[in-house]
């Protein structure tokens, strides 16, 4: 089985793609930000990691040297919901979320372009958008201008990297369970509105979102490149 680095291992949605790909039988290395919670998905899931922020553009060459030579995937899983009105949204505020979502992802990819090349054929990358990069909602002016980067980012690798990559993403709606996520359901009613907003009627959980990514990262996914997919309830298709 080939090795697969997840970005955000230890996060809501990676660790479930970490279980997942765990209980396939495919070695992993694990990137994150909090050591305690990493140290304990690594343990989980018999991986190695390293401890590093994306927003640091110099950990992306130590990443790729801790991951090893040869990678059958990699999969960048750290984002922000940042939602403000455009009134009160700053430079910094901009630059930020667009540092995380898109210009890491870019970066990651970047840096492990040699190991993913010599994974053999068939490697994937798979990364994360959401469903605002292209339905409109007030106070998401940052982070959909963030991930429908990603967007772009994912045609264009997709391109430029075929036959021996396939680059796709994966477009959530909300989650739950999920931490990003947390501090929008807290309001009884808020959360209410949202579900029924829904045409599934309920929230997507890590799980979901995992279960897609695993696909994706699959040889059962060997003819899909450049798509970004979403799993979002129904939400973005059916009003």
């Amino acid at each position: 089985m080939k090795k697969i680095l997840i970005y955000g291992g230890s996060g809501s949605v990676g660790s479930e793609v970490a279980r997942m790909l765990h209980d396939k039988g495919h070695p992993l290395h694990l990137v994150g930000t909090q050591e305690e919670r990493l140290s304990a998905v690594a343990d989980e899931v018999e991986a190695t990691y390293t401890l590093a922020d994306v927003r640091d553009p110099e950990i992306f060459g130590k990443v790729s040297q801790d991951a090893g030579k040869e990678l059958g995937g990699l999969v960048y899983g750290v984002g922000t919901i940042n939602l403000k009105s455009i009134r009160r949204i700053t430079p910094d505020d901009f630059l930020e979320d667009f540092k995380i979502n898109a210009l890491g992802a870019a970066l990651a990819v970047q840096a492990s372009l040699s190991a993913l090349k010599k994974g053999g054929n068939d490697a994937s990358v798979v990364l994360y958008s959401s469903i605002a990069a292209r339905h409109g909602y007030s106070l998401h002016a940052s982070i959909g201008m963030a991930k429908a980067a990603v967007e772009g980012l994912v045609v264009s690798l997709a391109a430029e990297l075929a036959p021996a990559i396939r680059v796709n993403a994966v477009a959530p709606s909300l989650l739950d369970e999920s931490q990003l996520s947390q501090g929008m359901l807290e309001n009884p009613a808020t959360r209410e509105a949202i579900i029924k907003s829904h045409p599934l009627q309920r929230l997507g959980k890590p799980q979901d979102i995992a279960a897609m990514t695993v696909f994706l990262l699959s040889s059962q996914a060997s003819w899909i490149t450049g798509q970004v997919m979403g799993v979002d309830g129904g939400r973005s298709m059916i009003p």
